[in-house]
């Protein structure tokens, strides 16, 4: 996803989360590793289950997510209205990081229903999640803040590879579709000097 996501987007931001969700990978495989807690008794899968490594990356997930778009995000106001469209507002925001993390929630608990991991093992997993998104939030800030991220965007390499960091005020739901919109609009006035 992530990898799809980068190249598509070329998005510094989807770059850093993507960091940030190998990182709580790395931790979760050396957790695992140190704690050596075994799985439920029914379960007939194979490795250690302490902390559930599902139940830690989507709430690293859905917590990067909502504190991404409640507290980064900086969408246009509606000084900048274009057409017909309005930017998300913060309750829209607010509602989706909370689909988000509901979602995060049912992936959580279905470990525990299918007997993957026991109750203990998923709350583990999902308060080093919640630990490591809210860390690695803080992390990327001050990389923001201090003018290490503009700088990375600017080397010669991401250059090349068009890295830009514009996700944090383009509005997400707007990105891209001005162009397709004037595009359709050229279209329709073509086909009306046809007719």
């Amino acid at each position: 996803m992530y990898v799809t996501l980068i190249w598509s987007t070329r998005e510094i931001e989807i770059v850093l989360l993507g960091a940030g969700q190998f990182a709580c990978e790395v931790l979760n495989f050396a957790l695992k590793r140190l704690i050596k807690e075994e799985r439920p008794p029914r379960m007939n899968g194979k490795g250690y289950g302490m902390p559930s490594s599902h139940a830690q990356f989507v709430t690293f997930f859905a917590v990067s997510m909502a504190l991404f778009l409640l507290f980064r995000h900086q969408p246009p106001g509606p000084e900048s209205r274009r057409r017909n469209h309005t930017p998300m507002t913060l309750l829209e925001r607010a509602f989706w990081s909370v689909v988000g993390l509901f979602g995060a929630f049912t992936v959580a608990w279905s470990r525990v229903y299918l007997n993957y991991h026991t109750e203990k093992q998923v709350l583990v997993g999902c308060s080093a999640g919640l630990t490591i998104a809210i860390a690695w939030f803080v992390v990327t800030s001050v990389l923001r803040r201090t003018g290490w991220v503009t700088w990375a965007v600017e080397t010669p390499i991401a250059r090349w590879f068009r890295v830009r960091d514009l996700v944090v005020e383009e509005d997400l739901c707007q990105a891209g579709w001005e162009k397709w919109d004037d595009r359709m609009a050229a279209l329709r006035a073509q086909d009306k000097k046809r007719s």
